[in-house]
């Protein structure tokens, strides 16, 4: 195997292993499907969970489910990028709307995200409302703005329904769990307990 070919499959090592989204299986069969067709043995590389600590990952959790009390869904690992992000998240609006649920509107972060805030520190949370209505999504952005900030994240935005908020200086550290749902499966159920219990 050349030593490119090598580095690549190590590098989606980490970034997976480092997410904490996925499992060690998880993991391996997305590596197969990446590189279906170069017949890699695997066995040889080493993927095993991270030990990070979760303080930061917590916060964020405890401030996603603060703004479905909000009725804003906030959805984790939202697909694999922005457009795709936005795809699951109409989809997952289908969804609460099928099962006689509202929410005002929306925020997530896509893997793309996750990877750019473990190299660089910082999460781009994209937010919106359903309806595409920019006086809307703006109010949406404000509240997931302020959410952000009581908990204590370092936060840059230019208050525009164009552009991402921003958590920087952002210590990615999550921490995989057998227990915890993420993505849009995860975001619907936490949404939909949230509303049940108002």
């Amino acid at each position: 195997m050349n030593l490119d070919l090598v580095d690549e499959v190590n590098y989606m090592i980490d970034i997976l292993t480092k997410s904490g989204f996925f499992s060690e299986d998880e993991i391996l069969e997305i590596l197969e499907d990446q590189f279906i067709e170069d017949e890699i043995d695997f066995s040889k590389f080493d993927i095993r969970p991270n030990d990070f600590n979760n303080i930061n990952f917590s916060l964020l959790e405890e401030t996603f489910k603060k703004l479905a009390e909000k009725s804003i869904i906030g959805v984790h690992n939202c697909g694999y990028d922005f457009i795709e992000g936005l795809e699951d998240i109409f989809e997952l609006y289908v969804h609460l709307i099928n099962n006689e649920y509202f929410s005002q509107g929306f925020c997530f972060y896509s893997f793309e995200d996750v990877e750019q805030a473990i190299e660089e520190n910082i999460l781009k949370i994209t937010f919106g409302d359903f309806e595409k209505d920019e006086n809307k999504s703006l109010e949406i952005g404000k509240t997931v703005y302020k959410y952000l900030h009581d908990a204590n994240f370092e936060i840059e935005w230019d208050e525009t329904v164009n552009s991402p908020i921003e958590i920087i200086n952002f210590n990615w550290d999550k921490k995989f769990s057998e227990d915890n749902e993420y993505e849009i499966e995860g975001a619907y159920n936490l949404y939909v307990g949230v509303i049940n219990e108002k």
